[in-house]
């Protein structure tokens, strides 16, 4: 990425009725994207698939909801409402925008970082034929209370979960999920990956590198505008379903049917799913990029 000083760009203005307008639509879209989620939280019950979107990823549906026009926009006669007061907003006259300069100024090393990584990843070849063998890593040869979905059986007993891991070779270049390996699966991953080495190895067929993109969206808000980050969010959650498919456990109390990645047909949806999700990964990685690339100060 060029971090040489680039041109300011005159804002772009719009008016209040214009832009309450796509704040509401937004904030539908929210709504009815998190509904479930966030009425079985009200009753206390827990979901192994979507939980996952509001707890590894920290934002809240509340969050989400807010809508942001990203850099560059000019909401004319927000000066007088909350808006006005969030962070990394400033006022212009009777309007508001996001203060580019504050945001770069505070987050500037992790908008650099987030640069390089979606960069970096973008421009590899999607690596496919994992088929998500990271979820079976995580319960090789677990001991009773150490599976991380405690809540869910597993679909085969632990002894063929088991051999289906030593028939596969694993090859997880994602740290995140890594990390998360039984003790006795970690020397069985083709690769070591580390948080240093995370822009090394990431690639746009690893699922979870494309729930993530999903994250990167949140981390670079409110320069980002909402429906690049709810498209990323639509992304993360269809991701989601497949890899808990594919994983060991027994979703049927869930009406989720499994992806037998220990079977050829299964292998084979898998892959499919897997590509499909590695392109559309990379066409939001490419418009986050877009975003981050059109700030007007240095990103060091």
């Amino acid at each position: 990425m060029n971090a040489a000083i680039r041109p300011s760009k005159m804002p772009t203005l719009m008016g209040l009725e214009a832009w309450s307008a796509l704040e509401a639509a937004h904030q539908e879209r929210v709504d009815a994207a998190t509904a479930d989620h966030r009425s079985r939280r009200g009753q206390g019950v827990p979901h192994p698939i979507e939980d996952f979107l509001f707890s590894y990823y920290s934002t809240k549906p509340s969050q989400l909801r807010r809508w942001h026009p990203g850099a560059g926009v000019r909401l004319e006669g927000a000066s007088v409402l909350d808006r006005a007061s969030w962070k990394h907003y400033g006022v212009v006259g009777d309007a508001v925008e996001v203060d580019v300069d504050a945001f770069v100024a505070a987050r500037g090393r992790a908008v650099e970082f987030i640069g390089r990584l979606l960069a970096a990843t973008a421009a590899r070849p999607a690596r496919l034929g994992c088929f998500g063998l990271h979820e079976w890593a995580m319960v090789y040869r677990a001991h009773e209370g150490d599976v991380r979905h405690e809540q869910v059986p597993l679909r085969l007993s632990q002894i063929e979960t088991d051999e289906v891991v030593e028939r596969h070779q694993i090859t997880c270049s994602h740290f995140d999920a890594f990390r998360f390996f039984t003790p006795e699966a970690l020397s069985r991953n083709a690769i070591q990956p580390t948080r240093e080495s995370q822009v090394e190895l990431e690639q746009p067929g690893c699922l979870h590198a494309g729930m993530d993109v999903y994250k990167w969206a949140t981390k670079l808000t409110p320069i980002v505008p909402s429906d690049l980050t709810m498209d990323c969010f639509d992304l993360a959650k269809e991701i989601r379903l497949l890899d808990m498919q594919a994983s060991p456990y027994d979703l049927s109390d869930y009406d989720v049917e499994p992806v037998r990645i220990e079977t050829a047909a299964g292998k084979a949806a898998y892959l499919e799913r897997q590509r499909a999700f590695a392109e559309r990964s990379n066409d939001l990685r490419q418009r986050l990029l877009d975003v981050v690339e059109s700030l007007p100060a240095p990103l060091a």
